[in-house]
């Protein structure tokens, strides 16, 4: 069983920035491609980014150029960070570890508004 805990989400402007973490609750980042997903109201679920146990980084096209996944293996931690931010990037943002089981967080919502 992996725990993936979601944090640094809120309320930012048009154009700021944020960066989002995941902490998953054991050592996993050699097993797992970890992903960061989003789901805005009304909408299907979204992959946003995710990196592979090789460390090869995939971004969905809304975002490339601006979002930027990244992991720190000593803390057991992925990040996302965002910039360039758009009233059209709203939605709760998930972490996902996926291999032969998938697991997520429990969401962190980001908000884009003036």
């Amino acid at each position: 069983q992996v725990q993936l805990v979601e944090s640094g989400g809120g309320l930012v402007q048009p154009g700021g920035s944020l960066r989002l973490s995941c902490a998953a609750s054991r050592s996993i980042f050699n097993i797992y491609t970890m992903g960061w997903y989003r789901q805005a109201p009304g909408k299907q679920r979204e992959l946003v980014a995710r990196i592979s146990t090789g460390g090869t980084t995939t971004y969905a096209d809304s975002v490339k150029g601006r979002f930027t996944i990244s992991r720190d293996n000593a803390e057991n931690t992925v990040y996302l960070q965002m910039s360039s931010l758009k009233p059209e990037d709203t939605a709760v943002y998930y972490c996902n570890a996926a291999a032969h089981l998938n697991f997520w967080g429990q969401g962190t919502q980001v908000t884009v508004s003036s």
